[in-house]
């Protein structure tokens, strides 16, 4: 089924893997998160946090189909073998989502915007490790 995918595209022109490019939506927006938070706490002003909460949703959303996505290509590219790397992004992957989610959940509660400012911050670090993570399975050694 995997190979059939990348066939079909390749027959269309497109031979790059698919998760580089989907990676930048949920990154950016992660990074808005903790952005729009900072601002907010730094300003004192709490309407930032709308915008926090709405890049968090977009970014939870986004999430999916790029972790969807890098399952493909690490099953074609790399016929699904492990390395520390891999590795790495599997476990980050599922807790920036559940960061995400849980944003979205203490968001909905009114939490304070120092509480929100960790969470975005948490979600930020997740967010780094898996972009490091993914530069090293490509470029890295």
């Amino acid at each position: 089924m995997v190979d059939a995918i990348y066939t079909f595209l390749q027959g269309l022109g497109f031979h790059h893997p698919l998760h580089p490019p989907l990676t930048h939506l949920p990154m950016g927006l992660v990074i808005a998160c903790f952005v729009f938070s900072l601002s907010a706490l730094i300003l004192s002003q709490p309407v930032l946090l709308k915008s926090a909460y709405h890049c968090s949703l977009l970014a939870a959303a986004a999430l999916v189909p790029t972790v969807a996505a890098g399952l493909l290509d690490w099953s074609y590219r790399y016929g699904g073998s492990m390395n520390t790397w891999i590795t790495l992004k599997m476990v980050l992957a599922p807790i920036l989502l559940v960061l995400l989610l849980l944003s979205l959940w203490q968001h909905r509660r009114a939490a304070s915007p120092g509480r929100m400012l960790v969470l975005y911050g948490l979600a930020a670090l997740c967010a780094a490790g898996l972009g490091y993570s993914g530069g090293e399975l490509v470029y890295g050694n």
